[in-house]
């Protein structure tokens, strides 16, 4: 590369040289004949002068016949005062060319500048361009086996476990890493080894990245960071020169923390699905494993990944040695979400009407960054509206918006839709509230949101982890709740419904062949016994059961849909009087909350809780 730069300003250097020698050979100057300025008066007189060039106090003549003469003015006086003094008519003063630029030479300078200097400036910006894409090329050459590793070194970026919200259990297991990172020799004193690698598991949103980040904070260690797809290229063996080199820079910065996000995308069991065993996904797995055993015994390097597929890991991804901490994260309770939603509203102002617990109840499910969105999208309606605090009717639009998508209000519904939608939704909510085992109702609408026309918000008290058998059976009749509503009132059925329809079938599914809640079948689960995985999608699967199961199946599936249907016709057919007056009021406001909800109830005479259908 050196001696193309060199060449490249050798032949410059000659074409230059040659621009400046060209004028002397393509203009030959003529010599020029000293003469007196009276006897340029008596040329001038004469008629003979075409021009004269005046450089300073020089003065060259070309006359009429091409020749040259030289001379020097009178310094007392100006040319022109000189030409008066001798009694030269102005009009023959007229008829010469007058040139105070200078002499032609100049002129053929100028001429070189522009006609052979800029096309040279342009060749060598040419070649200079080249000749960088060429050095760039061979350096990437040279680099395409580095790991693009993402660094935070920097206090203004240090994260703690105060900035992770919830995650108690999570955080006390990786105490003990971020004790060992602080003072290894406590530990390498008695005999023990610190796990190699810790992976955490949860669901998308729940904070892996940021609990890895939080780790490196709190033990004050620098935090590598890269992506599992990061690893893969077109090139075999990329991969593998990548890890090297990350485990490499890592140990040269130990103590550290090496954060592989998503490794599912190199860690996917091998052997399953397409590529075979030489793929280049496998070398760098391959590769992973090698680098995690090569650790000595006082490396102060601890890998750290996440993902949300642990199922279709490599089992050698997982055993002692390499991976030896497992840890669970799990969605957020209703105090967690809490304080969640608290450290997303540290940097925005809140009304005096904002109640985040209140939000934290009505957001079950919701991970922390569900949450942190939902304070982004409620800060821009109050944008949007012209303020610049948050109010509480702003985070309450901003969750439904989460959950069911936009308001539609271009979608516009003819009154006979309406009133079907009304009586629809209403039929979900008297279902809901008639049966002991359902969660409350806390909103129904008919504003269409997303692709639903309505929508009717039930949300549990608490939060649930384990659910009972009743519970299921209460939740598929408050599903098939505006079904049943519209097959009574207006006897017949609109799509309006297929959504229900389809989430109960699956619910019921479930029930049967996931949960062992069929009296007929028992306590068996029937589930797939072989995936073949591929893509992260099942493309076949293999059925540990019979035809004749499978048909037993399908029977108990529809025998519990036929059950809920059954149990919410009889509750909508014995509160009629209920069932009307909530549809007639959301057509009148369109949108009725649960206090509101509540009090309409409280005006009817509640029976004793309807019985499911036997």
């Amino acid at each position: 590369m050196k001696a193309f730069t060199k060449n490249i300003l050798i032949v410059f250097a000659v074409l230059f040289i040659v621009s400046l020698l060209f004028p002397l050979f393509a203009h030959p100057t003529k010599k020029a004949e000293k003469i007196a300025f009276s006897d340029l008066v008596s040329k001038i007189q004469a008629g003979e002068v075409k021009k004269i060039s005046v450089t300073g106090d020089n003065l060259l003549v070309t006359a009429k016949d091409d020749k040259l003469f030289k001379l020097q003015k009178e310094q007392e006086s100006s040319l022109s005062e000189s030409f008066r003094n001798y009694g030269i008519a102005p009009e023959k003063l007229n008829a010469i060319q007058l040139d105070l630029a200078g002499s032609p030479v100049s002129s053929v300078w100028v001429s070189l500048l522009l006609q052979v200097l800029l096309p040279l400036i342009f060749i060598g910006a040419l070649f200079w361009f080249i000749s960088r894409q060429a050095q760039k090329g061979a350096v990437q050459a040279f680099t395409f086996g580095k790991a693009n590793i993402k660094i935070f070194m920097n206090p203004k970026e240090r994260v703690t476990f105060k900035d992770v919200a919830g995650l108690r259990e999570a955080k006390e297991e990786l105490k003990e890493i971020v004790e060992f990172l602080r003072s290894p020799q406590k530990f390498l004193e008695i005999g023990a080894r610190i796990p190699r690698g810790a992976l955490l598991m949860g669901a998308p949103g729940t904070g892996k990245t940021m609990l890895a980040r939080a780790v490196a904070g709190e033990a004050n260690v620098p935090f590598f960071h890269i992506s599992g797809s990061e690893f893969v290229e077109m090139f075999v063996g990329v991969g593998a020169a990548r890890v090297r080199d990350l485990f490499l820079t890592a140990k040269r910065h130990a103590p550290a923390i090496v954060f592989i996000d998503e490794i599912d995308a190199v860690g996917r069991q091998r052997g399953a699905g397409l590529g075979g065993g030489h793929d280049e996904r496998e070398q760098t797995l391959n590769q992973i494993l090698v680098e995690m055993d090569g650790f000595d015994r006082d490396t102060n390097v601890i890998v750290m990944s996440a993902t949300n597929r642990p199922d279709i890991l490599d089992p050698a991804l997982l055993r002692p040695g390499r991976f030896d901490r497992r840890i669970v994260l799990d969605l957020p309770d209703i105090k967690e979400r809490e304080e969640i939603l608290l450290i997303h509203t540290r940097d925005k102002k809140l009304g005096p009407d904002v109640h985040l617990q209140r939000i934290a109840q009505r957001t079950p499910g919701f991970s922390g960054a569900d949450l942190a969105n939902l304070i982004n999208e409620a800060a821009i309606l109050a944008a949007r509206r012209d303020r610049k605090i948050l109010l509480h009717q702003d985070l309450l639009d901003a969750m439904e918006k989460v959950i069911l998508g936009p308001e539609r209000k271009s979608h516009m519904l003819t009154q006979r839709e309406r009133e079907i939608t009304a009586y629809h939704e209403a039929g979900h909510a008297v279902v809901a509230a008639s049966l002991p085992n359902a969660d409350p109702v806390h909103k129904i609408s008919i504003v269409s949101r997303g692709r639903a026309a309505g929508y009717t918000l039930k949300l549990p008290v608490e939060d649930k982890h384990l659910y009972t058998k009743s519970q299921f059976l209460d939740e598929l009749a408050a599903m098939l709740g505006g079904f049943a509503t519209e097959k009574a009132l207006f006897q017949d059925t609109t799509t309006g419904a297929s959504n229900d329809l389809k989430e109960a079938s699956e619910l019921a599914r479930r029930l049967v062949t996931q949960y062992g809640m069929s009296d007929k079948l028992g306590p068996v689960t029937f589930s797939n016994s072989e995936e073949l995985v591929f893509l992260g999608r099942e493309i076949a699967t293999e059925k540990n059961y019979s035809e004749k199961v499978a048909a037993e199946i399908d029977g108990e599936v529809s025998k519990f849909i036929k059950k809920a249907y059954a149990t919410a016709r009889k509750i909508v057919t014995s509160r009629r009087g209920l069932l009307k007056h909530v549809a007639k009021r959301l057509m009148e406001i369109e949108t009725i909350e649960k206090e509101e909800f509540e009090e309409i109830l409280a005006k009817f005479r509640k029976p004793t809780a309807v019985p499911r259908t036997a």
